[in-house]
């Protein structure tokens, strides 16, 4: 009785060549892969058309950055609330309860 045939190795040693062929090309993607960016041109001009033209609101966007980023910006409580209170009645309006 015979327990190992010779034919059986090989297709083996095939399937574990097949495997270490495709880790080593799985490898080879992740080096080619990069990472890209593309911004259409309706994109870009809509970024050129933001841009502050006015120099007074310029100024005024920078001072308000400049306080946001030192902590020292207060929001203006009454104009919030304001804002927000015609949000809170429309919702209760709509039929939910209080």
């Amino acid at each position: 009785m015979k327990i190992n045939e010779s034919g059986r190795v090989n297709g083996i040693n095939s399937y574990q060549r097949n495997i270490e062929s495709r880790e080593m090309q799985h490898i080879d993607k992740k080096k080619r892969r990069k990472d890209e960016v593309s911004i259409s041109p309706e994109a870009m001009e809509l970024s050129a058309q933001s841009k502050v033209q006015d120099p007074e609101r310029a100024e005024k966007i920078q001072r308000l950055k400049e306080a946001v980023t030192n902590g020292t910006y207060e929001v203006p409580v009454d104009r919030l609330a304001d804002k927000m209170l015609p949000y809170f009645q429309s919702y209760n309006k709509s039929g939910e309860s209080k």
